[in-house]
């Protein structure tokens, strides 16, 4: 049964929070990759940032639906939400758009459960960790290529 280190890709391009989203678009344009995974300087697994997370900057604002009543205002949306809007929207760094509730596995893992994970979740790429370090992912295209195995 093969594992995610069978099948993992090791050499992964990483940003810090710190990095600007302006260097983020340059490092997704020169990689080809869609997601990066977020880590520190010791290489401990913080989030991951998508080319979605980067764009949704550039999405229009919905500003939420309100209800005057008397000296009240009364939002019929969430206002958290609309502040997490205006929030990715001027994001300046990665730290601000990145997600930071990422679902991982660890190097021994076996494919079948890292495929029911990204089915279940809908993403397209897991980190693979150990003691919340990365080591590397597991990407549709690495479970593509282990089936000529």
């Amino acid at each position: 049964m093969l594992k995610a280190r069978d099948i993992m890709t090791s050499e992964v391009h990483t940003v810090s929070m710190q990095t600007s989203v302006e260097e983020l678009a340059r490092l997704f344009v020169k990689t080809g990759v869609s997601a990066m995974p977020v880590v520190d300087d010791e290489g401990m697994l913080q989030g991951i940032v998508t080319e979605t997370d980067l764009v949704a900057q550039d999405k229009p604002l919905h500003i939420p639906t309100v209800v005057s009543l008397f000296d009240w205002v009364v939002y019929l949306e969430s206002e958290d939400r609309f502040a997490e809007q205006v929030k990715k929207m001027t994001a300046r760094q990665v730290r601000e758009i990145c997600t930071t509730d990422v679902a991982t596995c660890s190097p021994d893992e076996p494919v079948s459960k890292i495929v029911g994970l990204m089915l279940e979740k809908g993403i397209h790429i897991v980190p693979v960790v150990e003691d919340g370090k990365l080591l590397g992912i597991v990407a549709r295209l690495d479970i593509i290529r282990s089936m000529e195995l």
